[in-house]
């Protein structure tokens, strides 16, 4: 098995293509301590290697982000070889009985249905380039609410993306948005 590494926007993040599916279709799952990872055997092994601050995994990649004392290439190794050993064990991504439900049943009005096809075609495939993804939070009083996470979370070029490209696109074509927001 042959792991690519690419480097993304965001210095302490860097994005793991190990040449097969990670998430598929099955969306994104993003992991911001031990505790959170526990429902990932992968993910909790990826803690594991000291200097870990975060674990993304994208459609066919995996995005891991450091704290700012470690270097990448003392850590790179050690998470290859997680990645890799998970892989070839052929163990599952995400423990089933943890895994989260998807969606909250309620329909969403035609203003939020667009909000979030439009992040859905234009600005989640982008930012997955960078390794990572931005999810739809809620749309109040005309403020789009984005959570950023993976690459995107922390990265200095965040900002700047979500002002100048998201927020400019969405009130392009969306007037009842006055602007976007990231959350926690």
């Amino acid at each position: 098995m042959f792991i690519q590494t690419e480097q993304t926007p965001n210095p302490a993040t860097l994005k793991f293509l190990p040449g097969r599916a990670v998430m598929g279709e099955a969306g994104t799952a993003s992991f911001a301590s031990f505790e959170e990872a526990k429902r990932s055997p992968l993910a909790e092994r990826l803690f594991e290697v000291e200097g870990v601050t975060g674990v993304f995994f994208g459609s066919d990649f995996i995005s891991v982000s450091k704290d700012e004392t470690q270097e990448w290439y003392l850590l790179k190794p050690a998470v290859l070889g997680v990645i890799m050993e998970h892989f070839v064990a052929g163990k599952p991504l995400l423990r089933e009985e943890l895994a989260e439900a998807a969606g909250d049943g309620e329909p969403d009005s035609e203003v939020v249905a667009t909000i979030k096809e439009l992040l859905d075609t234009r600005v989640r495939p982008a930012v997955a380039q960078d390794g990572g993804d931005i999810i739809f939070r809620g749309f109040e009083d005309g403020v789009v609410l984005l959570h950023m996470q993976g690459a995107c979370a922390g990265c200095p070029s965040s900002t700047a993306t979500l002002k100048m490209g998201i927020e400019n696109m969405l009130r392009h074509y969306v007037p009842e948005v006055t602007e976007v927001r990231a959350v926690g």
